[in-house]
């Protein structure tokens, strides 16, 4: 008798309750884009054709804006994280959020719902929040509220956006907020917009939350293209600086007011321009002009079946006119590790899903 009322506690358990695994959510831009925008069938800004993913995986475009991994990509690997899937991804459903979490960045998006309006379809911040907001519905379903909250309170939190609400919108002419803003009010609009974003996120859970500062932006090879002289230009670089300077006072303080939150801002500016000034210091032959062009014709925008691949992807800091290498963002993400000490969310055994890529030279040179 006492074996069956045993053995029916075990079934009993094994249908109602759920060992949740730690999981990354992550609200993001074409930086943190692991195939979002593939699926969004009128959006202009995608990664869907050679050579984007030549270094990850079976080597095909996944959606992912580089060679190979994002920045997020390898912090969760090292930290023992399952890789979230795209929200668009046709394999999403309950149990994949339950056992990978999700990734909803999207190419083009900003914090502000306008920035990136060209692109014709991305999701903006607040676009990714809602969809959140309909992922929680369906893991409440799923497993019950009691159940849910724990999950989503456990979850790991990334947001990382900002530098298209810069370079795709107020240093660009056709956006009203170019004219109705300057540097000052701009950043303070993006401060109260993110702000609220936050807040919202927290309650609907999210405990445990990183923002990703904003790096040189005048120095990625587009910005360098577009100006006369061919070097970085200032007035974005100090933009992404005094963004970044907001963000982090900003986040301490809602730190201080929101109950059981714990909010990290990853922040790497100065390593990253350091990177760029001295390339040689950090094993990179070129931080000035993509690895992946349209021979010489500058900025390609774009990286297609028809470009021209550098000798060797790892010596580059840049993929394309607007992203980095899979070797410039390993660097920066072992970085934000060391600087943060990043405890491991495992018991320390899982393995990274995709290792660092072993970058043979191209078999298309320039």
């Amino acid at each position: 008798m006492k074996f069956c009322a045993i053995l029916l506690l075990f079934i009993l358990l094994g249908i109602n309750g759920y060992d949740c695994k730690i999981v990354q959510f992550i609200f993001g831009d074409s930086l943190s884009d692991v195939g979002n925008n593939k699926n969004l069938p009128r959006s202009l800004a995608t990664a869907n054709l050679p050579y984007y993913g030549i270094d990850f995986g079976n080597g095909l475009p996944n959606g992912r804006f580089t060679n190979g991994r994002t920045v997020s990509d390898i912090i969760g690997d090292k930290i023992g994280l399952p890789r979230p899937v795209a929200f668009l991804d046709p394999s999403m459903n309950e149990d994949v959020i339950l056992e990978n979490g999700v990734n909803y960045a999207s190419g083009g998006g900003g914090i502000l719902n306008e920035t990136g309006g060209y692109f014709i379809q991305r999701l903006s911040l607040w676009k990714q929040i809602e969809l959140f907001q309909g992922t929680q519905d369906v893991v409440v379903a799923k497993i019950g509220k009691k159940e849910a909250d724990k999950f989503f309170q456990d979850a790991r939190y990334v947001v990382a956006l900002g530098s298209n609400d810069f370079i795709n919108n107020y240093l660009m002419p056709v956006y009203s907020d170019s004219w109705n803003y300057n540097d000052v009010t701009f950043v303070d609009y993006l401060m109260e917009t993110l702000e609220s974003q936050l807040k919202v996120l927290h309650s609907l859970g999210a405990r445990k939350l990183m923002v990703f500062g904003l790096g040189p932006m005048g120095c990625i090879p587009l910005q360098r293209a577009l100006s006369l002289d061919g070097k970085c230009q200032n007035k974005a670089s100090n933009l992404a600086k005094r963004f970044n300077k907001a963000a982090s006072t900003m986040l301490l303080d809602l730190e201080s007011k929101l109950p059981n939150s714990s909010y990290k801002f990853g922040e790497a500016y100065d390593l990253v321009n350091d990177v760029i000034t001295n390339p040689q210091k950090y094993g990179f032959d070129n931080s000035d002009s993509p690895c992946c062009s349209f021979y010489k014709i500058r900025p390609a925008l774009t990286c297609i079946p028809a470009s021209t691949l550098c000798k060797d992807r790892s010596k580059y800091v840049f993929w394309d006119e607007y992203h980095p290498t899979d070797k410039a963002n390993e660097l920066v993400a072992n970085i934000l590790i060391k600087r943060f000490d990043f405890m491991r969310a495992d018991d320390g055994t899982s393995q990274a899903p995709s290792p660092a890529p072993n970058i043979a030279p191209s078999s298309d040179t320039n």
